[in-house]
């Protein structure tokens, strides 16, 4: 079906509490493999695309592919831009045809990040579009964005304010996740999500996914976590899954047969979090597709 807004993917999972995976692609395959789980388990999904993957393929190409294999998808699949710091590339995304973004302004104050976020907001609304907003750095680097040390974290009110002058739809609150992954357990403080929801009932992010248990993602999602970012698994599922079939397969020239074997890891790394964060069979639950462009 055509791209599907955010908004309808985003408002039922919050409201019934299942999160819908958020899952970083990065080329015509795990892009494939996504939509493959998420059909196979009748779920919703959303595509995000890094900065660098944007730049590395080409923002109308990349959305162009995406659009393609979405339109026959048979579950609502959302185009988001992930943690893009690049004023000027999140307006290259939005008009060609991204229907969510990330403007990262968290390596700003806070003032100039609520000032730019703002008329993000405001430039997404021209094209339908909705807008996730944050001001805490989220620990380690993806996909070249982000940073090792962590950042200061501030009152929920802060936060609270952030979203009300800026009008995001969504917004990550800092909640002790990492990108990349985990060398210890991690210290969640998943209480902040119930806080900021009961002060700015919207849907919440979780970034920093990969690693975290069951248990783990079920809480935060049950608190308001609705959409649930995906990237090292993906990248792990995808490596790893080449390496396996090389060194069992040294002397074999086959790219159908190597990408049949990767595309089957990613599907099934995919589908783990499907289940994990409830969105099964939640495919047609208040989710309606958006103008295609």
């Amino acid at each position: 079906m055509p791209l599907t807004s955010l908004k309808d993917l985003l408002d039922p999972a919050f409201e019934q509490r299942y999160g819908v995976a958020a899952i970083n692609i990065v080329n015509d395959l795990s892009i494939d493999a996504v939509l493959a789980a998420a059909t196979d388990l009748e779920a919703p999904v959303i595509l995000q695309t890094s900065l660098k993957t944007v730049k590395q393929i080409g923002p109308r190409v990349l959305h162009q592919m995406v659009h393609a294999m979405a339109d026959e998808a048979p579950v609502p699949v959302a185009l988001h831009l992930d943690h893009c710091p690049e004023r000027e590339w999140v307006s290259t995304c939005l008009r060609t045809g991204w229907n969510s973004v990330l403007f990262d302004g968290s390596h700003l104050d806070i003032d100039e990040n609520t000032r730019q976020t703002a008329e993000v907001v405001a430039e997404a609304r021209e094209y339908g579009a909705q807008v996730e907003g944050e001001i805490e750095t989220v620990l380690g680097v993806e996909d070249d964005v982000g940073s090792d040390e962590a950042g200061e974290i501030h009152p929920i009110e802060v936060s609270s304010k952030f979203i009300e002058a800026t009008g995001v739809y969504a917004f990550a609150p800092a909640v002790g996740t990492a990108h990349g992954l985990y060398a210890a357990e991690p210290n969640l403080t998943p209480e902040r999500v119930t806080e900021l929801v009961d002060l700015q009932p919207i849907p919440m992010v979780l970034h920093g996914g990969t690693g975290l248990t069951p248990e783990q993602f079920r809480d935060c999602i049950s608190r308001g976590c609705a959409k649930v970012n995906i990237s090292t698994a993906l990248k792990i599922a995808f490596i790893e899954a080449h390496r396996e079939y090389l060194d069992a397969n040294p002397a074999k020239h086959d790219p159908p047969s190597l990408f049949k074997h990767v595309r089957a890891a990613v599907k099934g790394m995919a589908e783990e979090h499907i289940r994990i964060f409830g969105s099964a069979g939640k495919a047609s639950t208040g989710a309606t597709a958006s103008a295609s462009r």
